[in-house]
Order: structure tokens, then sequence, then C-alpha cells
């Protein structure tokens, strides 16, 4: 346990040692938070003013704060994945520069390297998020503030299960590359797809049935749904209180991918944290299962030499 612990220290260390790495891992959920605020408020805004029913009189600031909600929640669902990615880059680099076998040839076990690149990624994925976390409160402090204490644990939650699955996803991807021009172009990949894979850039309601089925077999729609749940629960109280008509209040649930539904079939929110949880175990256990057969034909290898 001790030389995990060390193994772990030292990736950490590796990756806020580098300023570069960790100044872009910092202004990623920056720059997204930027981006949400200037090209997509206005047009959520009207999205969800639209599905008022005319006549029904309603706060302007309550409409901000479901505006402000969704994009916290887009933040995070995007930044806690490609995040993620930035911090598995020193599995790469050890391999570029040859302290992998360095460290392969010292008595400690290649199933604990791993352990240690693994929960490397998720402190440093954890760390950023945390702070993507807290820029997107502080903007919603701003825009329209309806969280409890409560929804702010449930997001918390939501982050931790998301790192994990980006954590998982990441190492598992990262492990065969052996070139930062390798790693690059995968993580070029995933921050320019991912948002819209996960629903975080354009909501799945507006996508097509077909496309909107296929998606939802991913992992990260579930994610981003939770967050949404989470982070719009006290706007839509405010407004259940405010005697909104059932039937607006199911459709901006449904515009703003609170409800998802599974070939037609509506998940709940236990149901949304029981896929990624299993998505998180399935793709650790490819990650292990990975090293366990790498670790096996070493072993091959140096018997027939």
């Amino acid at each position: 346990m001790k030389q995990i612990l060390s193994l772990t220290k030292r990736n950490v260390k590796l990756f806020f040692r580098d300023k570069g790495m960790l100044i872009s891992s910092l202004i990623t959920p920056v720059i997204l938070l930027f981006l949400y605020a200037v090209f997509l408020f206005d047009i959520y805004r009207d999205t969800f003013t639209s599905a008022i029913p005319a006549g029904i009189p309603y706060d302007k600031d309550i409409i901000d704060g479901l505006v402000g909600g969704l994009l916290l929640s887009s933040l995070l669902a995007v930044s806690t994945i490609t995040v993620s990615f930035c911090a598995n880059l020193y599995m790469v680099q050890d391999k570029v520069t040859k302290a992998r076998n360095d460290l392969t040839i010292t008595p400690v076990k290649p199933y604990k390297i791993a352990l240690g690149y693994y929960f490397g990624t998720f402190c440093n994925g954890m760390i950023i998020s945390l702070v993507a976390l807290t820029l997107g409160c502080v903007y919603l402090a701003f825009t329209g503030w309806y969280l409890s204490f409560l929804d702010i644990l449930a997001l918390l939650g939501d982050v931790i299960l998301l790192v994990l699955l980006g954590t998982s996803l990441s190492s598992l991807i990262c492990y065969p590359l052996t070139t930062q021009g390798q790693l690059s172009a995968v993580g070029t990949i995933i921050s320019a797809g991912y948002g819209f894979l996960c629903g975080a850039y354009m909501p799945l309601a507006q996508y097509g049935e077909g496309l909107r089925n296929v998606l939802m077999c991913l992992p990260g729609t579930y994610g981003t749904s939770l967050l949404r749940n989470h982070a719009l629960r006290g706007v839509y109280a405010e407004m259940e209180s405010q005697n909104f008509p059932a039937e607006a209040l199911d459709a901006m649930k449904t515009v703003s991918d609170c409800h998802i539904e599974f070939f037609g079939h509506r998940v709940e929110v236990w149901q949304m944290y029981l896929v990624l949880a299993g998505a998180v175990v399935v793709l650790t256990g490819g990650y292990i299962l990975i090293h366990y057969i790498a670790g096996k034909c070493r072993k091959k290898q140096k018997k027939t030499k």
C-alpha cells in the first residue's frame, strides 16, 4: 500500500510540476464556462421561455437560474472527462522518457505501478474538477442561485463518479499509446466530440430518435442527466411552488434532459447511478486485465531469453 501511495504522490507531483499541463487543464473549464455564458445562455433562455404557455406570469430570474444550472451541469459533464485525459498524460510521458523502464526494473510489482497511474489521474482530475465546480457555483450565484446544501453534495457525488469514469476510460485508452502525438490526437478527439456525445453541448431532446437511442447506450449520457437533475432540482421546485403548470414543467424537464428515455422507457435517477457505476467497474476491470495480460507476456519473454 505504501508503494502505491508513493507512486500516486509521484504522479500528482509530476502533474502539478508541469506548469504547461496544469495551466491547460485549469483553463479548459474557464474557457468552457466563458463559451457557454457568451454563446449559449441566450439560446437556452429563449428555448425555455418558449416552453412556458402564453399568459402565465413568471419571474425572469428563475429562467436565468434555470439556464445557469443547465450550463453548470454541461461544464461539469465535459470537464470531468476531458481533464482526466489531460491528467493521464504522464502515463505516456513515462514511456517517451523511458522512465517507465526504470519503474519496471524496480522491485515494485507492475500492478502497483498501474494503480499508481490510476489513483494519480483520479486525484489530479478531482482537483481540477473541484475548481470547475467552484467556478460554476460562483457563476450560478450571479445568474440565479436555487441550490440547497443537499444539491451541492449530490453534485459533488456526481463529479466523483464522473471523474472515476474519466479516469478508467482514459487509463484504458491511453495504455497502448507510446508517443505524446498519439495522446494529443486522442485528447483532441475526446475534447471535440465528447460534449456532443454526452448531450452537454446540445440536449438529447433535440437529437433525432435514432441518434438519441444510440447515445443512450453511452454511460456519459447518464452522467450528464444526473448533473442536470441535481443542478436544476431547486429551480424546478421553485417553479412548482409558484404553481407552474405540470405540463410546462414536464416539457422543461424533457428539454433539459432531466427526463431521459431508453428506447421509450423512462430512466430513473437510481438507474443512472447503476449504469455509471457499472461502466466504471467494467472499464477499470479492463484496465487491470490489460496490465495482467501484459505482465504474463513479459514473464514468458523473460523465460524464453
